[in-house]
């Protein structure tokens, strides 16, 4: 019987490959990657064009066989398959991803880390059990602080591991995300199985998760306590990077586009963590002149939301514009946003140049 070779699935590593060609490659190893400009206009970010953060090598996890033990101050520890996993209370939710480190390249001095620019963001449809139904089967014990939640790429005391206070550990958004965008994780993103936690910067979402563990304590690892935190290197104690910041990004026009004179159309996208965007304003050619854009979109938290603005009556020669969003607990983007040792949480005001004629 002859096969017909045309209608045969490509590889893993051949769906890597194409995935990494959409990406601009910010380190080849361990793989990190920004989401390219034209897929961060778009309402929902493709998969293959979504960034991707990575502290360790990859790790491959076959979905038949990988195990996540669930223990420590529980009344009932086990391990449980993707399988067993998969029955559980599917839940569905759009969310907004941003690495910490976005933006870091525009802090002055330039701080220690990857050199992420604007593009460690992406949008996705994510699905998953939530993490409050895994706990429950465990019954956690009364003197529980923390969850903690480990992936399983790096080793020793740098094995990626974060824990979560037992409040957002307990909220129904917060997934054992087993789907991303209609179908099953990809490798990049965490396959089989990842922790979403909305409305937090990437690295509470744990990728690759292997191990969840009740904590009595505070957790010390190395991933809490000397990464992703707020040091000022002032001598105050450094703060935890948790909730993402109010932020917006022009996405239309793109940096250094040349558009025709007369009305011009702005557009980009807004965000703040845990909370709905109530205002994005608009202002040209510096100063205070802030004029309100529309929200293209009913916001809601933990995802972005899109926004226009019409540039009336622009003349030939070379412009700036300048976006800045407003939650709903009113915090604004500022226009410098606090520096910090390793350029965390840069929410300050985007400068966009475009030339017009």
């Amino acid at each position: 019987m002859e096969t017909d070779v045309g209608t045969a699935e490509p590889s893993r590593e051949v769906r890597e490959e194409e995935e990494r060609a959409r990406l601009v490659v910010v380190k080849a190893e361990p793989f990190n990657a920004e989401t390219p400009p034209e897929a961060l206009a778009e309402a929902q970010t493709p998969t293959a064009s979504f960034y991707v953060r990575s502290n360790h090598p990859q790790p491959e996890l076959p979905a038949a066989t990988h195990r996540i033990t669930v223990g420590g101050a529980v009344e009932t520890a086990f391990t449980l398959g993707l399988a067993e996993l998969s029955r559980g209370t599917l839940r569905t939710l759009t969310a907004t991803l941003e690495c910490a480190g976005n933006g870091r390249t525009s802090m002055t001095p330039l701080p220690e880390g990857e050199p992420w620019m604007q593009g460690a963001l992406g949008t996705a449809v994510w699905k998953g059990v939530p993490l409050a139904e895994v706990l429950g089967r465990a019954r956690l014990r009364s003197d529980v602080v923390e969850v903690l939640v480990e992936g399983a790429d790096g080793q020793g005391s740098k094995r990626f591991a974060r824990s979560l206070p037992l409040s957002k550990a307990l909220h129904p958004d917060t997934l054992l995300a087993l789907e991303m965008n209609g179908a099953p994780l990809t490798r990049a993103h965490g396959a089989p199985v990842r922790l979403l936690v909305p409305g937090w910067y990437g690295m509470a979402s744990v990728k690759w998760v292997s191990r969840i563990e009740a904590l009595t304590r505070p957790f010390e690892g190395y991933y809490q306590r000397e990464r992703y935190i707020y040091d000022m290197a002032n001598g105050q104690a450094a703060e935890p990077v948790t909730r993402m910041r109010v932020k917006s990004l022009i996405t239309s026009p793109e940096e250094g586009e040349r558009v025709a004179p007369g009305r011009v159309v702005v557009q980009g996208m807004a965000w703040s963590g845990e909370r709905r965007v109530v205002q994005v304003e608009v202002a040209v050619d510096g100063g205070e002149s802030w004029k309100p854009a529309t929200l293209l979109e009913t916001p809601r938290p933990s995802a972005w939301v899109r926004w226009a603005f019409t540039w009336e009556d622009a003349t030939a020669g070379r412009h700036t514009l300048r976006a800045r969003a407003t939650d709903e607990a009113g915090e604004t983007q500022p226009e410098t946003a606090p520096w910090n040792r390793l350029g965390y949480g840069n929410n300050a005001v985007q400068v966009r140049v475009v030339n017009v004629g």
